[in-house]
């Protein structure tokens, strides 16, 4: 029997960052990811093809951070950086743990929504709404890592999407809206007074817009200010179909005007919804928002911006109503230079000595749930045993998933599989309310690679086998060939075909083709997972020599 020693709690959001870290720093751009440099001094949208919801963005200096949505997915509140607004990297997370216990098994949906980012006072700071906990920040002079623990600055249900503000006298603001599925509230932004230094909400705050007939379901406020007006930029109308809107008054506590300032128009980019200002230092504006695409995710487009009469103008007026449209195509940001291609990371060749940095676990990560020492240049994945409570993937914390990184792609791995007992399992998953994969499992005459479907797996519904076949040993390549059925619709049918190579050149396809389903806020996911047959028997392990996303073959 092997043991595994538990890694202390304290010592895992250090192994996390600072292994994850390194491995950062030697990717380059893969075959297949998307890439929205033209290369010729304009760019395309969106900006990354990937679910990086409620974008917000900051410039400090030559350099640009954004911060996005990670619910209950972990090493969460991912920090992505660029030169040029265009070209992105990840760096880090913000927040490796989630402090609570319940974390230890999947919380689709829940935790972290919606955060802002902000530097003040040589610091970067980032606050978020838990719409179940409450208003939390966290902060570091090193956007890159670590941060600060997370820190509760108000207990309270329903509050989402705070973002602050430092006004010219040093006193702090903090608007946000409310969760309807809370507290049946919605449509509704308050601005609260906080201590100068942010750490602590002074009041319960004063309503500022309510857009019940004009604004529907206004949300995602961000706080701004400019030639003595505060500005909120704020979504409104659903995040599949609605539109930009921006507000201004004199004073931080309104009355604000409203002006709608961003629509889909007779564009195929629905919603444009949630993101955020920036400038440049040559005296350009900018606004990143996202783009609702189901499967997909939420993903990240960036618009030019100007101001007329102290209102802001973002894309381009192309049926002349007096409201921007998102752009499709447009010249790069003046950042005074020319920068590299760079894309966030998608392959993983395991010879770094932590994760890369795309991964992310679907609750808190334990240490022993995968070693990069036990066998250098691959991955060991131990396989966990399900709970008694195990009906479907849906409740599994340890699958080891990345997002989907452009519209067709090939997701292939390298396994070699140790189960011990018969019924233990590792796959290529693809992972939402609905989820397929290609695995291989032990049988009692050897191994047997077959195909699974589960459809509503958020309801508990049991897994179908499509198809097995024998197989004649333990190594296998798998692989899972991505595709939209079209390239034009708003709502793309994501089509997933799986297949498996013993000898990494030949592929056999297996199993029906599968659509793919979104998850609960989030884009459908791909990745890898090891499990065991039931919480009585004893498990083995699957080694991982390399998971790559390559340019689709036709």
């Amino acid at each position: 029997m092997t043991f595994r020693m538990r890694t202390p709690t304290f010592l895992i959001a250090f192994l996390i960052l600072g292994g994850l870290t390194a491995s950062a720093q030697v990717r380059t751009p893969e075959p297949g990811v998307w890439v929205s440099d033209n290369g010729n001094g304009s760019y395309k949208n969106p900006i990354i093809y990937a679910d990086y919801s409620d974008p917000d963005v900051i410039r400090v200096g030559d350099d640009y951070y954004m911060a996005s949505s990670s619910f209950s997915h972990f090493p969460g509140l991912p920090i992505l950086h660029s030169k040029d607004l265009v070209n992105w990297k990840i760096i880090g997370h913000a927040a490796p743990r989630y402090p609570f216990d319940e974390f230890g098994e999947p919380q689709h949906g829940k935790a972290i929504w919606a955060p802002s980012m902000r530097h003040h006072n040589g610091e970067y700071i980032i606050y978020f709404g838990d719409p179940d906990r409450g208003v939390f920040m966290t902060k570091t002079k090193n956007p890159a890592g670590p941060w600060e623990p997370l820190r509760l600055i108000r207990k309270v249900t329903g509050w989402i999407d705070p973002c602050p503000l430092w006004d010219n006298d040093g006193n702090a603001y903090l608007v946000h809206a409310w969760a309807n599925s809370r507290v049946g509230v919605k449509s509704i932004l308050a601005v609260n007074k906080m201590n100068k230094e942010g750490t602590e909400i002074l009041d319960d705050g004063i309503v500022v817009f309510i857009g019940h007939v004009s604004h529907p379901t206004i949300e995602g406020p961000k706080f701004y200010k400019r030639n003595g007006y505060y500005y909120i930029f704020a979504p409104a109308g659903g995040v599949k179909s609605g539109w930009q809107t921006v507000l201004r008054s004199k004073s931080v506590f309104g009355p604000y005007e409203d002006k709608k300032v961003l629509e889909q128009g007779n564009t195929s980019i629905n919603g444009p919804h949630q993101g955020a200002w920036v400038d440049t230092k040559a005296g350009e504006d900018w606004f990143v928002h996202f783009q609702d695409r189901y499967a997909y995710g939420r993903i990240v487009h960036l618009q030019p911006m100007r101001w007329e009469n102290d209102w802001p103008v973002i894309g381009v007026d192309y049926d002349k109503n007096g409201i921007g449209e998102s752009v499709a195509s447009y010249k790069k940001p003046n950042v005074g230079k020319t920068y590299p291609v760079g894309v966030p990371q998608t392959s993983d060749e395991f010879d770094s000595p932590g994760l890369g940095l795309q991964w992310q676990w679907e609750a808190n990560y334990e240490s022993d749930w995968v070693s990069l020492d036990a066998r250098k240049g691959w991955l060991r994945l131990y396989s966990q045993l399900p709970s008694p409570k195990y009906k479907n993937l849906w409740t599994v914390p340890s699958l080891m998933l990345q997002k989907m990184p452009t519209p067709a792609f090939n997701a292939t791995a390298r396994l070699e599989c140790a189960p011990q007992s018969v019924g233990e399992k590792s796959g290529l998953v693809v992972f939402g309310l609905d989820y397929s994969y290609i695995g291989m499992s032990k049988s009692k005459a050897g191994y047997t690679i077959s195909h699974i479907v589960c459809t509503k797996a958020d309801k508990g519904t049991q897994e179908e086998t499509t198809t097995s076949v024998d197989a004649s040993g333990s190594e296998i390549h798998l692989r899972v060939e991505v595709r939209p059925e079209s390239v034009t619709e708003i709502i793309p049918k994501v089509l997933c075909s799986f297949s498996y190579s013993i000898d990494g050149k030949l592929f056999h396809l297996l199993g029906k083709t599968f659509t793919a389903r979104e998850g609960l806020w989030v884009g459908a996911k791909v990745g890898i997972f090891a499990l065991g047959s039931d919480v009585t028997a004893k498990s083995g392990y699957s080694d991982l020599d390399w998971f790559r996303i390559e340019r689709p073959e036709n």
